[in-house]
This record gives structure tokens, C-alpha cells and sequence, in this order.
């Protein structure tokens, strides 16, 4: 067990929807939370996260700092998604190495698996194929940021570790319809509709694909459960074991939102990944399970952007 009571914690990207879950999760630790606004820290430069580190002095790190967005997002700017989730992750790993941190866990994304992995996608179905075209950017820099744990961890004892979440979803969701992933793409059409009275919304694709979709609260949750009691190599998926597909989740969506219109499909947009349910098992031996229902988190997502728990805008680092 790594015990965080009376430890220094930093939470890397503490603005982004998984960061904050983090923050909220390490309350009830008896740990002092360390955070870093974008205007004090630079994750992009190397001198300054290192200065910044040397004079913090954080005992255990929580990487989930990231630039983000969905499929649109990530197909329009690639060179920014490649460059900077690579080089604010290997500062930070660097500087968590130079600094003497006692443990860190890295927060990488189920895209890092093969388009066509067999499911439910365990561990090891990692570099085993090709990965989804569409946002591939992004994969390789979260591959990059599990394999820099598990060098440092090999080459210099560093206890570094890396969660694998699958989608998540919840309170300080990015809700743009140009940048979202498809959980808060669907709420906003569907609540827009809902206002406007609109007889339909549009979906992406057939609909068909299938998706597994986990609270961020949980997410957080999971991530430390696995600072306190996981030090192993391998990264550990975080999911909730069981998927529906695009059209039920739009159905369950507009259930919750309270849209009774239609479902219409734009066919000229890519329907991504057929199908992309992690394996639960590993995390699940080490009991540990999620408690958050699908339509009871949808409701909390809505409640929350109702409440403008959320942010609207181009695809970010959160820093």
C-alpha cells in the first residue's frame, strides 16, 4: 500500500474533466493537493516544470494533464495532438524522475488499442495492430507516455504506473459540438432540440458501433485505489464492463433529457472503431468495481451542464 495521507499531490491538469474528479476523489485522502495554473506552469516547457517541481517538491503525481477533443478534433489538428501530449507528458515523467517522486500514475485512453482488437480488449492487445485512423495522433502520444513509465521504471526504479480509462463522462465535459466526444455531443443535441423544439437530432454514422461509457467520479476513484495499491509495469484498464451502441446511448440520452423527436443518421461521417469494450478483469481481481449506473451518471452529466459545470470550446490542453 502507498499511503496518501500527509503527501504532497500534485494533479496535473486539474481544470480538465479528469483532473478535477481527482481533486474532488483526494479530499476525504488526508493528502495536501497541489495544483498549477496555466498562467504559473508551462507543461510545454521543460525548464519550467522542472523549476517548478524542484521547488514544490510533490511526493506522488497524478499525469492527467492532456490536450483534447473528439474525432473532428483530432483529425483536424494532428500535428497538435501528437506534439503536445508528448512533450507535457515526458516533461513532466522527466521532471517526476529528477525530483525524486515517490509515485506516479500516468492517464492514457482506450484509443491506444488496435481498431480491431479482439473484445473485450485486455492488456497485452496493446501494439498487436493498427490503430483507428481518426484519431491516432493521440494514441501514439499516449502510447509514448506508457512506455516512458515503463522505462523509467526499468532503467531508474521509478514507480511509475499508467491507467488505461475507457470514455468518460460527467461533470466539467467539454460540450462544443466541434470538438466533444459523442456522450456530451449527444446530451447537447438533444437538450438544444429539446429547447427548440425540434422534430430530430442528428447522430454520426449508423449508429451501430459500440461504446462503454464510465462516470469520471469513478474514473477518479479507480486511479487511486491504483496509487494506493498497484506498482507493477503493465498499464490497467479502467472501464465498466459492459458497452450498448451509439443508437441506444442516443435513445437513453434523449430518455433522460426529456427529447421525444427522432433519430435521424448523417451516413457521410465516419462511424469510428466498430467496437472498443476494455477488458475489466484485471482491475476487477483487485477489488475494485464501478457504482455509478449509465442512466443515473447521464442524468448527473445533464444536471451538471444545466448548471454550466462544463466548458465550450476548441479542443485544449488542461493543464
Amino acid at each position: 500500500m502507498y499511503d496518501l495521507a500527509g503527501k504532497r499531490v500534485w494533479v496535473a491538469g486539474h481544470r480538465g474533466m479528469v483532473g478535477s474528479a481527482i481533486v474532488r476523489r483526494l479530499a476525504s485522502e488526508g493528502c495536501e493537493v497541489l495544483t498549477a495554473e496555466r498562467g504559473e506552469l508551462d507543461l510545454r516547457r521543460q525548464d519550467s516544470v522542472e523549476a517548478w517541481m524542484e521547488e514544490k517538491h510533490p511526493d506522488a503525481v497524478f499525469l492527467a494533464a492532456a490536450k483534447v477533443g473528439g474525432i473532428l478534433a483530432n483529425d483536424t489538428y494532428p500535428a497538435d495532438f501528437l506534439y503536445e501530449n508528448l512533450i507535457l507528458e515526458a516533461n513532466v515523467i522527466h521532471a517526476a524522475y529528477r525530483s525524486g517522486v515517490e509515485k506516479l500514475l500516468f492517464l492514457g485512453s482506450s484509443c491506444i488499442y488496435p481498431k480491431f482488437a479482439a473484445q473485450p480488449i485486455t492488456e497485452d492487445a496493446l501494439l498487436t495492430g493498427a490503430l483507428e485512423p481518426t484519431n491516432e495522433w493521440y494514441a501514439i502520444a499516449k502510447i509514448a507516455g506508457i512506455k516512458l513509465c515503463q522505462a523509467y521504471r526499468r532503467q531508474h526504479g521509478c514507480d511509475f504506473i499508467s491507467a488505461m480509462p475507457t470514455n468518460l463522462y460527467g461533470p466539467g465535459d467539454n460540450f462544443d459540438l466541434n470538438t466533444s466526444h459523442v456522450m456530451p455531443a449527444l446530451i447537447r443535441k438533444a437538450h438544444d432540440a429539446k429547447q427548440s423544439g425540434a422534430g430530430a437530432i442528428t447522430i454520426w454514422g449508423t449508429g451501430t458501433p459500440r461504446r462503454e461509457f464510465l462516470h469520471v467520479d469513478d474514473c477518479a476513484d479507480a486511479c487511486v485505489f491504483l496509487m494506493k495499491s498497484y506498482s507493477q509495469e503493465s498499464h490497467v484498464n479502467v472501464g465498466f464492463g459492459e458497452d450498448l451502441t451509439i443508437l441506444e446511448l442516443t435513445r437513453l440520452v434523449c430518455d433522460v433529457v426529456g427529447f421525444g423527436g427522432g433519430i435521424e443518421h448523417d451516413l457521410s461521417k465516419p462511424d469510428g472503431t466498430p467496437r472498443k469494450l476494455m477488458s475489466a478483469e484485471r482491475l476487477r481481481s483487485m477489488g475494485w468495481a464501478p457504482r455509478i449506473r449509465l442512466a443515473q451518471g447521464i442524468a448527473e452529466a445533464y444536471q451538471a451542464f444545466q448548471d454550466g459545470q462544463f466548458v465550450d470550446r476548441k479542443a485544449e490542453t488542461h493543464a
